[in-house]
């Protein structure tokens, strides 16, 4: 079995009388999509901010590429290469979505965007970022101003900005929010089509995304792990469905 990128023991967190995070371990592998499900309450937002370093959890250990950062700060687990969609909240509308792409990128190497109209002509922003918008789908609408994206193409454009900086593990919080049938089709073939290029942890509440996606699929309750296990044993595990999936459960 191939040493996991994320691996997380024993994760304790509480808000005064409250444990949203009881116990918790998981792990991602190489190339993985790894799903995280569960109910309204279960833990996930709290999961997700101790290990992109928002909350400092009151027990446990998270080790990433075999460093423990448990106790990193956010900008440092984003220099080793730890990225999430959701983080980056802030799309300029007025920007095409090539420029948006660019952005990540020089914010990633670190330059200043004192010139921003030189760095429009600058090749070692606009190659990566287009490479970018081609992974998932994007690259016909470079230069169409962002305004006038749709919201499936701002959550595209959100991902392409995220891979932009060339991360080491990609996290992913309801990247299907707020989406028709449609746009939800085009956001699972795109991720189907980088799948196994980098690993990622995929929280999300439409089912049939889930089951289309994950190699593997972690069940929270109350903030504990109650099933990690490959699809088709999620699928079958009764604790499972009486604890959440129920008549969600795809055939």
């Amino acid at each position: 079995m191939p040493e996991a990128i994320l691996q997380v023991d024993g994760l304790i967190k509480r808000f005064g009388g409250l444990l949203a995070t009881d116990n918790l371990s998981l792990d991602i592998r190489p190339g993985e999509i790894h799903a995280v499900i569960g109910p309204n309450g279960a833990g996930k937002t709290t999961m997700i901010g101790q290990l992109i370093g928002e909350l400092r959890p009151d027990a446990g250990s998270i080790r990433f590429m075999g460093q423990d950062i448990t106790a990193l700060p956010v900008h440092a687990r984003a220099d080793l290469g730890i990225a999430r969609s959701f983080q980056i909240t802030s799309i300029f509308h007025d920007f095409t979505a090539l420029d948006n792409v660019a952005l990540a990128v020089q914010a990633r190497q670190g330059h200043s965007f004192r010139f921003w109209g030189n760095a429009r002509a600058d090749a070692s922003l606009r190659t990566p970022a287009l490479r970018a918008l081609e992974q998932v789908g994007l690259a016909h609408r470079a230069e169409v101003t962002a305004s006038v994206l749709s919201h499936g193409e701002h959550r595209q454009l959100e991902i392409a900005m995220a891979l932009a900086t060339n991360p080491k593990l990609l996290l992913l919080d309801e990247p299907m929010a707020g989406m028709g049938p449609e746009d939800s089709a085009r956001m699972v073939q795109m991720l189907k089509r980088i799948k196994g290029s980098i690993p990622m942890l995929l929280i999300e509440h439409d089912m049939d995304a889930v089951f289309a996606l994950a190699d593997r699929i972690t069940v929270l309750v109350y903030g504990r792990n109650i099933a990690t296990d490959v699809p088709d044993a999620i699928r079958s595990n009764e604790a499972v469905r009486q604890a959440y999936l129920g008549d969600e459960m795809p055939a």
